[in-house]
């Protein structure tokens, strides 16, 4: 097939291209209902299709849209994956259990958000809420400026971000936005005060599917950051030199990490990934965000900034919204065919690199 074809226009059409997909692989997914409904007033759900024995030695998660939106380009690739009959072939062979997730926030991405319905980044979310959050004190300085009382921003606001972005720089303004705060409920990349449902429900899926084998691995897809179509790997899970060394073995030298500072991507707080050590302690983790880029980040930022305005807004003229509401999902998925097929190519080729891993 065409890699086109796997994608979708709608969540509600990710979603049954996901279900027959599946279904024609072998397994009936499970639909773990979210408690609200979608922008058609369709079921959401974070459905989850596991291939292999309850017992296998070792399980790599495929997971889609923790960001919403971004799960356009993520349940495509799903979708490549559930029909590559040598993918599924090899991880039998190797004692690999495939688990595919898909939309871990179905709520985002029916309703064209990155956000969960309480209005929280995903990944950010993963905190002890029992202790003390992190500060962000860079974005409490701006966080007026992020999200403004108007939109368009007015010249003012335009002013003051230039003003910071001249004193502290580009990657400053990146590391502040994108870092994770936890005292702004409706500014961007709020972590929340509470684990958000798809939070609790990940952690229910891990706790099912994760605690018997003895090596784990993670393949979560992303976009919105880099050059259009490169996906780039990004080390997901703990500040730990001997698991990167080992995901560099598997996906290539070019896996970056956060915390050495090789990764587009600024240092963020409250990661998704940590709960895969926490809930399946017993196993060897290793896991990539699959990070491929759209569009410039400030055309990025600015449509986040658009849709949190929005979100905040909700009598703003319906023409405005529309025309956010494209920008949003513009910023997360390349409607075109050599994009998809790009992003589809590479998606394919980790995801045989994470079996041969888990294998070898």
């Amino acid at each position: 097939m065409k890699a086109s074809a796997y994608f979708a226009q709608s969540y509600a059409e990710a979603r049954r291209k996901f279900i027959d997909a599946a279904v024609a692989a072998g397994q009936e997914p499970r639909a773990h209902a979210h408690p609200l409904l979608g922008r058609d007033g369709e079921l959401l759900a974070m459905d989850v299709a596991r291939f292999g024995p309850a017992d296998a030695p070792a399980v790599l998660i495929i997971s889609s849209a923790c960001h919403g939106v971004e799960g356009y380009c993520g349940s495509g690739i799903q979708g490549a994956l559930l029909a590559d009959a040598g993918l599924h072939a090899a991880a039998a062979q190797a004692g690999v259990a495939l688990l595919y997730i898909h939309a871990l926030n179905p709520y985002g991405f029916s309703w064209l958000r990155r956000t969960t319905h309480e209005n929280v980044d995903l990944n950010r979310n993963f905190q002890d809420f029992s202790k003390p959050l992190p500060r962000n004190a860079a974005y409490d300085r701006i966080a007026h400026l992020i999200v403004p009382a108007e939109w368009p921003p007015t010249p003012e606001v335009k002013a003051g971000l230039a003003a910071f972005i001249a004193e502290h720089g580009q990657k400053a303004l990146q590391a502040a936005v994108s870092g994770g705060q936890y005292d702004h409920p409706q500014g961007l990349f709020y972590g929340g005060h509470n684990p958000t449902w798809s939070q609790q429900t990940l952690r229910h899926v891990l706790q099912e599917h994760g605690r018997r084998c003895r090596r784990l691995a993670w393949l979560d897809l992303h976009t919105g950051l880099g050059p259009s179509g490169h996906g780039e790997r990004i080390w997901a899970g703990p500040d730990d030199a001997v698991a990167v060394a080992r995901a560099r073995q598997w996906w290539g030298p070019e896996v970056t990490s956060i915390y050495d500072g090789s990764s587009e991507s600024a240092l963020l707080t409250g990661l998704m990934w940590l709960a895969a050590g926490e809930e399946c302690a017993q196993a060897e983790y290793t896991g990539i965000a699959l990070e491929y880029g759209t569009v410039p980040f400030d055309q990025v930022t600015d449509a986040l900034r658009a849709d949190q305005w929005l979100e905040n807004h909700p009598d703003a003229p319906p023409a405005l919204r529309t025309q956010i509401k494209r920008q949003i999902r513009d910023a997360f998925y390349t409607d075109h065919d050599a994009w998809k097929a790009r992003v589809v190519e590479q998606g394919v080729q980790a995801a045989h690199q994470a079996v041969a891993g888990l294998g070898a």
